[in-house]
């Protein structure tokens, strides 16, 4: 049975963002659970609001309207301080970083409990050490970050997250950069987290079919329309995705959830 604390929850929610003209609103209405122990992957066509989204549930941007419920309680009604506690957060932009180990660079996630000087306690060092473990990249635990894969520097990206040890991790488009074998990699870590660590996982992404075969819960975000929450086979059997995914020359099969091109062009 899951408790209040281990969810989120979005009641009439709109998002949108400041332009030199006044708010742009991208969506409105929203109205779901995002819930631990599962992962959750927010599929939708550029410029829907996904990243909108993600940036307004993490606090890095003001919603136009509605609520969002972290424990229970309204998002904004938490400090900064609270919400590093609360709330990780993996983006897509790569880490700029030279002369940094991957331990020294997955340590950075304990800054929200180190205090004024920044010194890192035994137990702050095995919580990163454990983090690590978790994501299976004890090898590169010396290596330079910028000497690393993208698909490495993913990994560690998420180790830093879990070393914030925060019951929510959201991510903008996590696969983004890597190669078929570590999206696949990265995305079975997070389904590993997910349940093991009974976190909240909430990620964006544009790799509908892997979303398809992985996610517990999908987030459709469709244009001018209500967010379709559910499992992909509730999703595929409603329509929604059909409607989502086909268009002259693909084609979508909702029994083996499969997407096909049917045309060259």
């Amino acid at each position: 049975m899951k408790t209040t604390g281990e969810t989120i929850e979005l009641r009439n929610l709109s998002i949108g963002y400041q332009t030199k003209h006044g708010i742009k609103t991208v969506a409105t209405g929203i109205d779901g659970t995002i819930k631990s122990g599962e992962l959750t992957c927010l599929l939708g066509a550029n410029g829907v609001g996904k990243s909108t989204l993600l940036k307004t549930l993490s606090s890095f941007q003001p919603k136009t309207g509605g609520e969002i419920l972290l424990e229970g309680r309204e998002l904004s009604e938490y400090s900064d301080k609270q919400l590093s506690r609360l709330i990780g957060v993996v983006l897509t932009e790569k880490p700029d970083v030279r002369n940094m180990t991957v331990r020294e660079l997955v340590s950075l996630g304990r800054s929200p409990y180190t205090g004024f000087w920044g010194t890192y306690s035994k137990d702050d060092l095995q919580v990163v050490d454990e983090a690590i473990a978790m994501v299976g990249i004890e090898p590169l635990k010396k290596r330079m970050v910028h000497t690393l894969s993208d698909g490495e520097r993913q990994k560690v990206m998420i180790a830093k997250a879990l070393a914030q040890q925060t019951p929510v991790i959201y991510l903008d488009e996590p696969t983004a950069f890597l190669d078929y074998p570590s999206k696949v990699e990265v995305l079975q870590l997070l389904c590993r987290i997910s349940r093991e660590a009974d976190k909240v996982i909430f990620l964006s992404t544009h790799d509908v079919e892997l979303a398809l075969q992985m996610a517990d819960t999908i987030w459709l975000m469709t244009q001018g329309e209500a967010v379709a929450i559910g499992s992909p086979k509730a999703l595929a059997e409603q329509g929604a995705l059909g409607r989502f995914i086909e268009r002259e020359g693909i084609a979508f099969d909702p029994k083996t959830m499969t997407i096909k091109v049917t045309k060259q062009v």
